[in-house]
């Protein structure tokens, strides 16, 4: 198999004197949609920020596109093609749906604008209906749409996604879901996702982690961790899905 676009290797991060990641090694190639499942307070959520340079580890190595990118800021690392939709649907509130979408699109030639502003309009319309209102005033499903429509106007060949289900109504986390899969499908877009919801996210992975107290205990394609007695006991009983 070809090189990842996107590997972890021994990675631990600190939060002062508090491990929250032990050891993480994770591969991520080209074309997959790669996920995470764990409990909350597990460590995805730091996984996810770790890679993206705040904090840094304070061992390991992160390498992207064959580049070391554990030691870059945040901007850099962004600049190379990778882009975040974090959790908590962090927008600008302040600002329209256009004007976020703009600010997405900032280091992207702007000949693109008009293509791209389409495609994610294509397959989010309600954004559309919404273009010249502030993101403030929308719903969380709405908010987690722009979240992900702005991520993609900056064309990422990696695209992150930090539990973009959460707190959403099953309806919305279904129309998400499925634009995440034809991204992938119809785009070959790179796809590492973060999520509570394991029932949703094993069944759009090509391949799957999960992750417990900062450590990776278990690893499959997303079927086979689906089909996983003490996966579905830990993490799909209860309604999960």
């Amino acid at each position: 198999m070809s090189e990842p676009l996107l590997s972890t290797r021994d990675v631990h991060t600190y939060y002062g004197k508090i491990i929250a990641l032990r050891g993480v090694d994770i591969d991520v190639h080209a074309g997959e949609i790669v996920t995470m499942i764990g409990a909350n307070g597990a460590g995805k959520s730091t996984l996810m920020m770790t890679i993206c340079g705040n904090p840094h580890p304070r061992q390991g190595q992160i390498v992207y596109d064959g580049r070391d990118i554990t030691m870059m800021p945040t901007h850099e690392i962004m600049r190379l093609g990778i882009a975040q939709s974090p959790e908590g649907r962090r927008i600008f509130r302040a600002m329209t749906v256009l004007e976020n979408l703009q600010m997405g699109a900032s280091l992207v030639d702007p000949k693109y604008f008009d293509s791209d502003l389409e495609k994610v309009f294509h397959l989010f319309p309600r954004l559309k209906e919404r273009i010249k209102q502030r993101g403030g005033t929308m719903s969380g499903g709405e908010l987690q749409m722009l979240a992900i429509a702005r991520a993609l106007m900056s064309r990422p060949k990696l695209l992150l996604l930090d539990e973009p289900s959460l707190g959403l109504a099953p309806l919305v986390v279904k129309q998400i879901f499925d634009a995440i899969r034809e991204l992938n499908q119809s785009e070959g877009l790179t796809v590492f996702l973060v999520e509570q919801n394991a029932f949703h996210a094993l069944k759009l992975a090509h391949r799957a982690y999960v992750m417990v107290n900062g450590k990776i205990t278990m690893s499959g394609t997303g079927a086979e961790l689906l089909g996983r007695e003490d996966v579905r006991a830990a993490y799909l009983e209860g309604g999960g899905h």
